[in-house]
């Protein structure tokens, strides 16, 4: 099984390597809208000394209704390197709450073909309440070309999905919480149906994360195998837009779990659709 140690750095760790040109930092806070929060302002008013600030909306396909969609290779090279990060740089990612959407930035780093991505270990919250400097305004990096290629094995389209699950050729794991699986709650964007996709399996993100940082790895499988998931068959991780999904491939990849995949559209595609089946309530379906 995996080192903890090969998808987090502690605090400790980071604080002694601030400024350090091989290691770039960077706050991938983002926040519902139904929240009511701006992560770039909380970036701005707050971030580790020398972070750049990565917007999961703005580094992202722009041409398709759906939210921060993945961008092509091209324009994410172009995006990043621009923030002064390169594909052999030590890339530390962090978001506000601890674990939240920096998952979402590890995972698209890594599947755009960076070497070294961690995650820093509870993240702004654990920084700051261990009293440690931060500093305000705009962190810039002296540009840098970072080479992308996009791992497409690593992702799902609807179409895909659509077919793996008519063939029961994979698990398709949500991440949200289970009211909203079974349709008993509404959905936080306009226009987007309640329920789930047929046959999927439901494992809540916040079920794998105790204050702000990944749960330990028995933890982990036992809520899987709770969520009747079986490690030894393929997964495809989903969830409201596919940024919660990837705290579910990140606790599967540390206990050892590889070769996922994540559903990048998630229920932001599948029930603002009008020709997707849906199913609410108890799970019967399976």
């Amino acid at each position: 099984m995996p080192e903890r140690t090969h998808f987090f750095v502690s605090t400790d760790w980071l604080a002694a390597r601030l400024g350090d040109p091989d290691v770039a930092v960077v706050d991938g806070s983002w926040h519902l809208p139904t929240l009511k929060r701006d992560a770039r302002a909380e970036y701005l008013a707050a971030h580790v000394p020398g972070a750049v600030f990565f917007d999961i909306d703005a580094v992202a396909d722009t041409t398709v209704p759906l939210p921060h969609m993945l961008p092509t290779a091209d324009a994410f090279a172009t995006a990043v390197g621009a923030l002064g990060i390169d594909d052999r740089q030590r890339i530390v990612v962090y978001d506000t709450p601890g674990l939240s959407s920096a998952p979402r930035v590890w995972w698209t780093f890594r599947i755009m073909g960076a070497a070294d991505v961690v995650i820093l270990d509870g993240g702004l919250t654990k920084w700051q309440a261990e009293g440690r400097l931060v500093e305000s305004g705009e962190a810039v990096r002296p540009p840098r070309r970072f080479n992308a290629r996009l791992n497409a094995a690593a992702v799902r389209n609807l179409d895909q999905i659509r077919e793996g699950v008519a063939a029961s050729a994979f698990q398709l794991v949500d991440a949200r919480s289970r009211h909203r699986f079974l349709g008993a709650a509404p959905e936080p964007r306009p226009g987007v149906r309640s329920g789930r996709v047929p046959g999927s399996y439901n494992l809540p993100y916040a079920d794998l994360v105790a204050d702000g940082r990944l749960k330990d790895p028995e933890s982990v499988r036992r809520a899987f195998a709770d969520a009747g998931v079986d490690l030894d068959r393929p997964i495809v991780t989903s969830c409201g837009s596919g940024v919660t999904a990837a705290i579910l491939t990140l606790a599967l990849e540390t206990i050892g779990v590889t070769g996922t995949a994540l559903y990048d559209g998630s229920w932001a595609e599948w029930g603002g659709r009008d020709d997707t089946e849906i199913a609410t309530g108890a799970v019967t379906e399976r």
